[in-house]
């Protein structure tokens, strides 16, 4: 396993990286991952307009800035009002940075973060019955995912990889009960796992 110590390094990378941690492209700024709660009080405001979607459209102000910040979305069918989208605006700067969908039964399927806040999505999640199942996350900016991270009931089961940038996954780590189990590496670009390690295990 020559060299497996340098792909050790680079899963600690990827996992650290990979969400709520500052990119250099803002300037040091951090946004860590959120669970985003709606406080009560604010009210949507009296003005209310159309999407070019067609879909009805209510703004929330939040921080009591005299400025939306949350938007939610509805399909409007046979009077009733059904909820498909919410953004939030959580730095305040007037665009959007988390995007939130909603199935026809009202359950949020899918997430997309910007999480340094210079309008590009970082991560979209997916859930089924609530919970994360699969994270997407670009690493290098390309406004690609190079990371995936799959969940089972909410815990983390496998981490797989782009690490050279080639657009084929080449790393690999997976957990269980939540922990680490073993990383296996492609080094020769096949497509399979060369070396595996042990957690823990000296390289």
């Amino acid at each position: 396993m020559r060299g497996m110590g340098a792909w050790v390094w680079v899963a600690a990378v990827v996992a650290g990286t990979a969400l709520g941690c500052a990119s250099p492209r803002n300037d040091g700024k951090r946004a860590a991952e959120v669970t985003i709660k709606e406080t009560k009080g604010p009210s949507a405001q009296d003005k209310q307009e159309m999407s070019i979607e067609g879909l009805l459209i209510r703004r929330f102000d939040l921080n009591h800035d005299a400025r939306a910040d949350m938007l939610k979305y509805f399909k409007v069918q046979n009077g009733a009002e059904l909820l498909v989208r919410k953004e939030f605006d959580l730095n305040f700067d007037g665009k959007a940075d988390v995007w939130k969908f909603f199935d026809e039964k009202g359950n949020l399927y899918k997430e997309r973060v910007d999480y340094d806040f210079d309008g590009k999505v970082d991560s979209i999640n997916y859930f089924e019955n609530s919970q994360v199942a699969r994270k997407e996350v670009d690493l290098n900016f390309d406004e690609k995912p190079d990371l995936y991270k799959y969940y089972e009931k909410g815990k983390i089961t496998k981490k797989e990889a782009d690490v050279n940038g080639d657009g084929k996954i080449d790393y690999w780590e997976y957990y269980e009960d939540g922990k680490v189990d073993r990383i296996g590496v492609d080094r020769d670009g096949d497509g399979q796992v060369d070396d595996w390690q042990k957690a823990g295990a000296e390289g």
